[in-house]
């Protein structure tokens, strides 16, 4: 990587104590334990090509709340839009702010900014990761049910975003982790690989039966079906993820009773996940939104905070 800071790109570009340190971080930013000006005259560019709630939001408030200011830039209102180069984007950013964070379509896009930007490029999504959100539910699952000797069991699309990160995060930090996805939607070999070389004995499951991809499991995670920029598939994910709803009959085979439930929101009601079982009592939707602020404050603090910060 060209840059001479440290850029979060993919949650592999993390060590298990960074991510620790993230974690604890995190935790005391939620407790209000640390209130500090980290940011403190720092303008940070927010670049998104995709729409957002919870990241744009917790992102420009964090930043805000750590001192600094937060710039949005649509990539319909910059010049990206009319064919200037993401290297010249990169150039011409790293002269007038501090840091970057890029919600984009394709991941090569923040990879080549990063590569080009002189100052620390944050990846807000991508189509192959979303690292700020599984940092996010890392702490989630830490702050409900602590991360030794637990088994996550993601149950839907298993080649996309969430997933992907999910599983490098997951072998990072030696947490079992069980796929359930429909035949033809199992992770890609890239990411397993990817994971391998971080863990050499990750404990990654790969199963096209739900029941037995939640059976033991102490966290119970779920997406969309239908990823953004895929809305033509709809009817056909739809049918082929039809058994892979999260609702009360399938919870059953998990074979405990303390178990919780999460998502990455937005949810779409009635498809992969049920109303009784989002609002009800073992789900932690709602706790884990919340964190993502908390969280972007740790990431930022790591890679853009002032030594007395």
């Amino acid at each position: 990587m060209k840059s001479k800071n440290k850029s979060l790109i993919s949650i592999a570009d993390l060590s298990k104590n960074e991510i620790l340190f993230i974690l604890k971080k995190t935790k005391e930013f939620k407790n209000k334990k640390i209130k500090v000006s980290s940011l403190k005259n720092k303008s940070i560019a927010m670049i998104f090509e995709k729409p957002s709630t919870r990241t744009r939001v917790s992102f420009e408030v964090a930043i805000y709340e750590l001192g600094g200011y937060p710039i949005y830039l649509s990539s319909n209102e910059i010049q990206l839009s009319r064919g200037e180069t993401i290297s010249d984007t990169a150039r011409v950013l790293s002269r007038y702010v501090d840091g970057i964070i890029l919600r984009t379509y394709s991941h090569k896009n923040v990879i080549e900014l990063a590569n080009y930007a002189d100052i620390p490029v944050i990846n807000a999504l991508s189509d192959f990761e979303h690292p700020c959100q599984i940092l996010s539910d890392l702490f989630t699952i830490q702050e409900k049910k602590g991360l030794n000797n637990i088994k996550i069991a993601f149950i839907g699309d298993g080649d996309n975003n969430v997933t992907n990160s999910l599983i490098l995060g997951a072998s990072i930090l030696d947490i079992e982790i069980n796929i359930s996805s429909p035949s033809g939607y199992e992770p890609k070999e890239k990411i397993l690989k990817i994971a391998k070389s971080i863990n050499k004995n990750a404990k990654i499951n790969i199963t096209n039966n739900p029941k037995e991809g939640v059976k033991l499991a102490d966290v119970i995670y779920t997406d969309v079906w239908v990823s953004m920029g895929l809305e033509k598939e709809y009817e056909v994910r739809k049918k082929a993820f039809k058994d892979f709803q999260i609702n009360k009959d399938l919870l059953k085979y998990t074979g405990k009773k303390d178990y919780i439930v999460m998502h990455c929101l937005p949810a779409h009601r009635g498809e992969e996940i049920t109303d009784d079982v989002i609002d009800g009592i073992n789900s932690v939707v709602f706790d884990q939104a919340e964190n993502r602020l908390h969280t972007q404050k740790a990431i930022l603090t790591l890679l853009l905070g002032r030594k007395n910060g």
